[in-house]
């Protein structure tokens, strides 16, 4: 089993990475690999379609997800969402019913907007949205600082434990002929007239 670990920030080893790193660790003592992606930059440089691209193809074989970003003015980055708007829709169907994760990060406040905002994204493409035992968030102005959160990053090994439980419970159940829900060609409403 694999899990892809998008980090949404512009810094590639900051506090998001320390808090990506941290559930990384916890799904590899369970035997899930990992595969980190970095996208913030390379959105800032232009590539934003071969950010999404990358995200997109590792997710064809990946059974989880995990998107972490830094607090930007109480949301998530312009440059993970840039990604995930794309992805999204290029890449709908390697998401379904793939459980998926939020991971902010933050010095002070904002995460629980961030973390609704990043939730969003996996709702709507049915994906069971994995918690942890508290909000998926880590505080700190720097990665040290990060670090010394204690609850924080216990809150990211329990993430990786909780996350590695549903990939293997789905699996059991995979396994034991339980099918993925039906689907219905979707219904749009227009509610202006």
């Amino acid at each position: 089993m694999k899990v892809v670990l998008v980090n949404g920030s512009r810094r590639d080893n900051g506090c998001t990475y320390i808090a990506l790193m941290e559930v990384g660790e916890a799904l590899k003592t369970e035997d899930i690999e990992t595969q980190l992606i970095f996208v913030g930059k390379r959105v800032i440089a232009g590539e934003v379609d071969a950010a999404v691209d990358e995200v997109g193809e590792a997710m064809k074989d990946a059974d989880g997800l995990v998107v972490g970003s830094p607090v930007y003015y109480a949301s998530p980055t312009g440059e993970v969402q840039m990604v995930l708007d794309r992805l999204f829709m290029k890449y709908s169907r390697e998401m379904l019913f793939k459980p998926a994760a939020a991971v902010t990060s933050a010095r002070r406040a904002g995460i629980t907007a961030t973390v609704n905002v990043l939730n969003e994204y996996f709702m709507m493409h049915q994906m069971p949205v994995v918690s942890s035992r508290y909000w998926n968030m880590v505080h700190g102005f720097t990665p040290e600082d990060v670090k010394k959160d204690l609850e924080g990053m216990q809150i990211m090994r329990m993430l990786g434990r909780n996350m590695a439980w549903l990939l293997k419970s789905i699996e059991a159940g995979k396994n034991a002929g339980v099918q993925t829900p039906a689907q219905e060609e979707v219904t749009m409403t227009n509610f202006i007239r």
